[in-house]
């Protein structure tokens, strides 16, 4: 149970963790939080998947849960002055599914909200936004879901002004990576240790790791003693590679108004890169983010991986790579090429003439269900988590440290609570074309053995 004079630290400082502290100071003016991340919050370079160029804000969910929460999260970034000069209302083109479009629009009426969104044949939809998306490959696509609400959310930024914010209300920060968690003679965690050997002693300790949580967890649970702290395969880490162009003047001006561009979710079979022929599934959605203040346009690929790595002798679990910044600038040919692909899917042969300039590997921590985990660890008293954004989570910033605060005092809705359970029933992977499906180390360029 939370309360005013607890002492909370929360590992972890991208959306997860800073919007905990933002609701959890702003609920408990006099409580004690610190927030604990292995770079400074204004650093040049982060590794949390929430530190990025641009990341998309959209409500267009066919869960009626996240369709919800999205739309009261875009409210927030449409009026609250703290929030708004980031978010770019810039409208969404999806090709999808029927299915997929039928949910969104239901969910849409039922919420009252049915105004922002539409559904267009392809035919019809090609000609939408100048016809910007007409040299797209509607391969599979049934429909086109149209939402001009929704739209893209200048991320780096925004985390960083947010957090300033938390500090300026009363939060610390620490800029240290956590090596342990901490627990007292009866197994309750009792505050967390850094890699520099600092000891942070806490009433709560909340979780908000992202893709190093299983990590964190195996090497507490070997410390510890305590073996039902792992993971197992609740969460797995998962990597995508991110791709920029910056336009010419003649490009810009076609492209400077343009929506998010969405392909994902149809209702047929596609081809996959990373599984056998017999294995074949609907791929998973890729995009493309209007331009920045810089110029550059921006792709996410449809290969999502996991890298499968020795954490202790006998323990293999997905990991993000071990060097500090997780290599996350050294982007294979391999992966390039799936950023290539993704931007002649959107605009065909107008993508040949663009050169890329940026490239960046994202890592999160997925659940097979693509579902938040907002939860008391069962394993320890005192330990709670909340992560799991499965590449979807940013657009939730304004809002989901709430819903962490509520769990925390025990208040959070029966639904949400079962929803985002630590120990929960899970589906098989198989239905989720999210679901890291490759490992990284097929992924990567080959490495020659010897010379001519």
């Amino acid at each position: 149970m939370a309360a005013a004079g607890s002492c909370y630290v929360i590992v972890g400082a991208g959306i997860f963790g800073v919007s905990t502290a933002y609701h959890l100071i702003r609920r408990y003016p006099e409580a004690s939080v610190t927030l604990v991340d292995r770079d400074a919050f204004d650093a040049d370079n982060r590794v949390a998947a929430s530190w990025d160029w641009n990341k998309v804000m959209r409500a267009d969910y066919d869960d009626p849960v996240y369709c919800e929460l999205a739309l009261e999260a875009q409210d927030v970034f449409t009026s609250d002055p703290l929030w708004k000069p980031f978010f770019h209302q810039t409208g969404l083109y999806w090709m999808c599914g029927r299915d997929y479009a039928r949910g969104c629009v239901s969910n849409f009426e039922r919420l009252g909200r049915h105004g922002d969104i539409s559904v267009w044949p392809v035919e019809e939809a090609r000609k939408l936004f100048g016809g910007l998306f007409d040299e797209s490959d509607y391969t599979n696509v049934e429909q086109v879901l149209v939402n001009r609400a929704s739209g893209w959310v200048a991320a780096g930024d925004c985390l960083q002004a947010v957090t300033r914010r938390v500090l300026g209300l009363g939060v610390k920060y620490v800029a240290e990576e956590v090596a342990n968690l901490q627990f007292d003679p009866s197994g309750r965690c009792a505050g967390i240790e850094t890699a520099q050997g600092r000891r942070l002693p806490a009433s709560h300790v909340v979780l908000c790791t992202g893709a190093s949580t299983p990590k964190l967890l195996e090497i507490s649970a070997a410390a510890s003693g305590l073996t039902n702290l792992q993971a197992g395969s609740r969460i797995l880490a998962g990597g995508i590679t991110t791709g920029m162009t910056r336009l010419d003047d003649d490009s810009y001006a076609k492209f400077a108004d343009m929506p998010v561009g969405i392909q994902g979710y149809t209702t047929l079979k596609g081809n996959s890169a990373c599984v056998p022929s017999q294995f074949l599934r609907v791929p998973p959605f890729m995009g493309s983010l209007p331009p920045t203040k810089d110029r550059e346009l921006k792709w996410w690929g449809q290969k999502i991986f996991r890298n499968t790595k020795e954490v202790l002798p006998g323990r293999f679990i997905s990991m993000p790579p071990a060097e500090a910044d997780y290599a996350q600038w050294k982007i294979s040919e391999r992966l390039k090429e799936d950023i290539v692909n993704v931007s002649s899917v959107f605009y065909g042969n107008q993508a040949a003439k663009w050169k890329f300039e940026k490239h960046r590997i994202c890592w999160d921590a997925f659940t097979t269900s693509s579902d938040f985990i907002i939860s008391p660890h069962t394993a320890s008293k005192g330990l709670y988590v909340a992560t799991c954004g499965s590449f979807h989570g940013y657009k939730f910033f304004p809002v989901i440290g709430r819903y962490v605060v509520d769990m925390l005092e025990d208040t959070l809705p029966a639904r949400l609570a079962s929803k985002w359970a630590w120990d929960r029933e899970r589906p098989d992977p198989s239905a989720n074309p999210d679901w890291p499906s490759c490992e990284m180390k097929d992924l990567l360029d080959p490495v020659r053995d010897s010379r001519l």
